[in-house]
């Protein structure tokens, strides 16, 4: 009989981790709120053409990540590596370019065929933030300010390092890239294949190369920041004064590159050193070019990712379970009446446990596995009195009456 397991870079979310996983995704949700970000969601699977239009023909995602399969029909499918397209495809399909500026929040699955290690599986759970139609400094100071917040309301903050960078705008870009094109040229005997591949086609993605040859050419490779026109300069300068005025402390990182050329101008991470190597937890920039380039109207973007499991592993503990209010019954007539007071709790927007059948004696020992934080103890002769027993754990007991049951627990709502 073959092994029954989990599928290699997949994992259960028990419910310990899920409290952790879900306390990071309702903050963040919470909070994208406050600033105006609405929840939206997209399908796990788009036309494979999306990501490679979005991603890029030479990233490492398409070429080597993605899950694609061909359907019954002959349509070619894949299963979504990143949220970021799907959001903008939605805001093409769906005719929303007379709505904006629209804020988005969106979580969910990913998908990403990759060697799975700590904080790395290949299914994968994110938090995203996206504003699409606003093109000023501002909505980039806004953006990186509530994923500052989320990490802050997640007690993860200071944990991490804001690395900001300025990708300039598209004449800013052509230029660097005609320098890199040159520089890596001079190299070539000494460029991995992959970065060969990439020279003519996309030189900005060597310096995302995990290959030692290549890193060492990239250490010393021009900056960015000396090809810079004046307005890409006073963007990036307006973004840091943004950041400075909100103080949301940064280091700037002259090495941080989007590699695609829709990204524009901001690109950031949130990273640090308490998960190894799976530094970032949370990245994102402005892609001003991309819905244009999936077929739609010019329309400026800006967001970011976060992903849920790391930042879950963050947490210096997860957020506990809640205790419940035990119901415990003495008898088979103060059973059925157990049944009918627990439902009555429950819909009143009480946690209540009723245990499935045992003697009253192992009824109160499973109060104390549970953690209850009160138990409502149910003899016959009380009942027959209209009465009940609330036994608080650090208060001690008293008798109250059935009708004034609820007004009695309301404290462990």
């Amino acid at each position: 009989m073959a092994q029954v397991k989990s599928v290699r870079g997949t994992y259960d979310i028990l419910p310990e981790a899920m409290r952790a996983h879900r306390h990071v995704v309702e903050t963040g949700r919470a909070v994208a709120a406050r600033y105006g970000y609405e929840e939206m969601s997209t399908p796990v699977f788009e036309f494979t053409e999306i990501f490679k239009r979005s991603l890029g023909d030479t990233s490492d995602v398409v070429t080597k990540e993605m899950y694609t399969f061909e359907t019954r029909s002959g349509e070619q499918i894949t299963l979504r590596p990143e949220a970021t397209a799907g959001i903008c495809r939605a805001f093409i399909s769906g005719g929303l370019a007379n709505q904006l500026p629209l804020k988005f929040f969106y979580t969910g699955p990913m998908f990403r065929y990759e060697r799975p290690q700590k904080g790395r599986q290949r299914q994968f759970y994110q938090i995203d933030v996206e504003l699409l139609g606003v093109a000023e400094p501002l909505g980039d100071v806004e953006i990186i300010a509530v994923g500052a917040q989320i990490l802050r309301e997640l007690g993860v903050l200071e944990h991490t390092v804001l690395e900001l960078n300025t990708l300039g705008d598209p004449e800013s870009r052509q230029a660097y890239r005609a320098v890199l094109v040159e520089y890596f040229g001079d190299h070539r005997d000494k460029l991995s294949p992959d970065s060969l591949d990439r020279l003519e086609r996309n030189p900005l993605r060597i310096l995302d190369s995990k290959d030692e040859g290549d890193r060492a050419l990239v250490a010393a490779a021009p900056l960015f920041g000396d090809y810079l026109n004046d307005f890409s300069t006073e963007y990036f300068a307006s973004v840091k004064a943004g950041l400075d005025a909100l103080e949301i402390d940064y280091e700037v990182n002259s090495r941080l590159v989007r590699g695609l050329d829709y990204y524009t101008h901001t690109a950031f991470e949130f990273t640090t050193r308490k998960l190894g190597a799976q530094g970032a937890v949370l990245a994102g920039g402005r892609y001003d070019g991309l819905i244009e380039t999936l077929g739609g109207r010019a329309t400026p973007g800006i967001g970011w990712a976060a992903g849920v499991e790391r930042l879950s592993m963050m947490l210096s503990e997860p957020p506990p379970a809640a205790r419940p209010v035990a119901v415990v019954p003495d008898g088979e007539a103060a059973e059925r009446e157990a049944l009918r007071i627990t439902q009555r709790l429950r819909e009143e927007g009480f946690t209540v446990d009723l245990g499935f059948g045992g003697k009253y004696s192992k009824r109160m020992k499973r109060v104390g596995r549970i953690d209850a934080i009160a138990v409502v103890i149910l003899r016959e002769d009380a009942l027959a009195r209209g009465m009940a027993t609330v036994r608080d754990l650090k208060t001690g007991e008293e008798e109250v009456s059935l009708a004034s049951l609820s007004d009695r627990l309301a404290r462990y709502r």
